[in-house]
């Protein structure tokens, strides 16, 4: 699904939810994984100007979950140690969403690149 503005956030968010509903997650966990969808679709948006984020189910023997990888080729992040502590932000934020996302789900990876761009992999496993 695209990222270009806070329209397609909103969607991609709608799409996560159905998606943990699909997987049986309780209400709490689908809030949990739409919240995080919120937070680096918000970012992408806002520091990348544009991106793309995508939604599956997978598998892991007989674990079933959902993995959300956002993709974008804006600045990327200089320093990714300091953007992952609580409290950082270089905009108005509250500097909770990167380590906030990265709390709320199982799995969280992080690869960024000045000048080309950062891909962000979650996953959420069921209980």
């Amino acid at each position: 699904m695209p990222l270009l503005n806070d329209v397609d956030v909103l969607k991609v968010r709608k799409y996560g939810k159905e998606l943990a509903a699909a997987l049986q997650f309780s209400t709490s966990e689908r809030t949990i994984v739409a919240t995080a969808i919120s937070e680096i679709a918000r970012n992408t948006v806002l520091y990348a100007k544009a991106g793309a984020m995508h939604l599956r189910l997978i598998r892991n023997g007989m674990k079933r979950g959902l993995m959300i990888v956002a993709t974008d080729e804006g600045p990327g992040i200089p320093d990714l140690k300091l953007a992952m502590q609580d409290g950082y932000t270089t905009s108005r934020g509250l500097g909770i969403g990167l380590p906030g996302a990265k709390r709320l789900m199982d799995e969280f990876d992080i690869v960024s690149e000045v000048g080309k761009g950062t891909v962000i992999t979650m996953k959420k496993w069921e209980r």
